[in-house]
């Protein structure tokens, strides 16, 4: 499986800010992880080479050595390097940055990072008051603050924690729920004085002051890369797979969770600890399915692999309901209302709400003409639903895959010979 999206991101930025040097492998080479190594290339720091099997170093400035661009730092289609950065560039007194995006990007809302931020004393400008990229960063002096997040959001968590590093006192982050906790164990590792309470595990505090040193990050494979196949072998008449090497964070497991409620044979296999991540091999086949809910807490676990649950949904018996995930309105796409318009066109009976989706499954799917619509977890989720339907489907834009997942194609095509 390709390297985890969000612990590449991580691993980049929290070797770039650290001492030393930081070796990662298994680093993912896809389009948002290349988007965050060349911001940080240009503030300065040396990132090697980034190719599939290639280890790759950074070469570490310390927490206050990133130094003011002379260019634009482009994120590309990568809500998780601009938002990140944001965090990351607000507290470097007397620089100026410019953060600046591909047109989804630029449509998708930064203020949930920078709100927090500026209360902190952050100094963050862009359109509709911030709310949208461009966005200017003035690093100036931050405060440690107790900070309350309206959603379960690893990405502004993260933000914050990065800001938190540089800020003056203590800074406490406190969550509805629990969402992926990738960046608090990589921190630790890394050297920094922090904590986690609370009995959901929802509240991070950040004492500054520590420095952080470079460390080797082995990053395991993508659970949300994994979801396609775990859900193509679940619903295929027939079907056997085993993937191995996948990432079994706690914080990212509920597509199991959800396969299992459906009835889908699942094992997991080989559970081990790589760099202070539970990884394991996952074998899945295919067995009647009945109808899943998911809201609530869960959410958080799975947010990523709603898209391709819906396309299980269509193959369930019974009426599947998918709530509390608005998040999904403002991901790459409006998640819900694409499936929603591409599932519909190929017979599936999908109904959308603002916060979720109801699906009656037993419907046959047929062969359409499809759209990808720019977002790579549309793409791949309808390759599998392709797989599933009667008749040739014709994708649009398929290149979105390679956001994060380079090797889609090449791998469906291996899978289906």
């Amino acid at each position: 499986m390709p390297g985890d999206k969000s612990i590449s991101h991580r691993a980049l930025l929290f070797g770039a800010i650290a001492g030393g040097e930081t070796r990662i492998e298994g680093l993912l080479p896809a389009e948002d992880p290349l988007s965050t190594a060349a911001c940080l290339r240009a503030m300065g720091v040396e990132v090697s080479p980034i190719a599939a099997g290639q280890l790759v170093r950074v070469q570490g400035v310390g927490l206050d050595g990133l130094q003011e661009p002379g260019e634009v730092l482009e994120c590309g289609n990568s809500g998780t390097t601009m938002r990140l950065m944001l965090g990351l560039l607000a507290g470097r007194q007397g620089r100026h940055f410019v953060l600046n995006g591909d047109g989804s990007l630029r449509g998708r809302p930064m203020r949930r990072v920078g709100d927090p931020l500026t209360a902190m004393g952050a100094s963050i400008h862009g359109r509709s008051g911030g709310n949208f990229a461009p966005l200017a960063v003035l690093g100036r002096p931050l405060q440690g603050s107790t900070l309350h997040t309206p959603v379960a959001s690893a990405q502004v968590k993260s933000a914050i924690l990065l800001a938190a590093l540089t800020a003056r006192g203590d800074t406490t982050v406190i969550e509805p729920a629990q969402s992926r906790d990738h960046s608090e164990r990589m921190l630790r590792a890394f050297g920094a004085d922090l904590e986690v309470g609370g009995e959901a595990r929802t509240c991070v505090t950040v004492r500054p002051g520590a420095s952080l040193t470079g460390q080797h990050v082995v990053v395991p494979g993508d659970i949300s890369s994994a979801a396609f196949w775990l859900v193509a072998a679940a619903v295929i008449p027939g079907a056997e797979l085993t993937v191995e090497n996948v990432g079994l964070n706690p914080s990212r497991t509920g597509i199991l969770d959800v396969l299992e409620q459906m009835g889908a044979r699942l094992e997991v296999l080989q559970r081990r600890t790589v760099a202070g991540e539970p990884v394991g091999d996952l074998r899945v086949s295919h067995g009647p399915l009945q109808a899943f809910d998911i809201g609530g807490d869960l959410v958080p676990r799975l947010v990523d692999e709603i898209p391709v649950l819906a396309v299980a949904a269509c193959c369930a018996e019974g009426i599947s309901r998918i709530r509390d995930a608005a998040e999904l309105r403002v991901k790459e796409t409006d998640r819900l209302a694409v499936m929603t318009r591409q599932l519909g066109v190929m017979g599936a009976r999908i109904e959308a709400f603002d916060d979720g989706l109801a699906i009656t499954g037993g419907v046959p799917l047929h062969g359409a003409e499809l759209d990808s619509e720019t977002d790579h977890r549309v793409a791949m989720s309808l390759a599998v639903a392709s797989r599933l339907a009667s008749g040739d489907s014709l994708l649009h834009r398929p290149e979105a895959a390679a956001v994060s997942y380079p090797g889609f194609w090449d791998d469906l095509q291996r899978l289906s010979a």
